[in-house]
């Protein structure tokens, strides 16, 4: 079987024009809602339970856990 790869095809290799005004204001506004990256340790057994409970909602687990964590504080923040 021969791949065919969009490189390839003649109509790819057009040039591209950039307004670079426009690519440093999509940038500024990227790193303004760039996450922080955390560590937290778990116990192996409740990752593999987190694991198949993203997996059953169709969701990354570091997405499960960043919802558990956000719903936790919000609740933790309405009772203090």
């Amino acid at each position: 079987m021969n791949k065919q790869y969009v490189k390839s095809d003649t109509s790819y290799e057009k040039p591209s024009e950039y307004d670079e005004k426009k690519i440093l204001a999509a940038m500024k506004r990227l790193k303004a809602k760039r996450k922080v990256p955390t560590s937290v340790a778990l116990d192996p057994d409740l990752v593999a339970a987190i694991k198949e409970a993203a997996d059953a909602r169709g969701v990354p687990y570091q997405v499960l856990l960043r919802m558990f964590i956000i719903e936790g504080f919000k609740s933790w923040q309405k009772s203090a």
